[in-house]
């Protein structure tokens, strides 16, 4: 069996924490913002990280498998 969890968490997680689409971290007028479908390159490197700890806390912390086939 193939483990897809290094293709599927990633993939969910970019997603999800794309700056602007469900929240937005620095905002422009507040802390947190939420849909507002903007960013900047403050917000992408906070995201960046947030990404990348949560891939990390997922794969290798929490070892999620996830395997499809026979």
């Amino acid at each position: 069996m193939q483990d897809w969890a290094g293709v599927f968490i990633p993939l969910v997680l970019f997603i999800l924490l794309s700056p602007g689409l469900l929240f937005q971290v620095p905002g422009k007028c507040r802390f947190v913002e939420f849909g507002n479908f903007h960013t900047s390159a403050a917000s992408i490197l906070v995201h960046t990280v947030i990404f990348f700890c949560f891939a990390a806390v997922f794969l290798i912390a929490i070892g999620v498998h996830i395997d499809l086939g026979s």
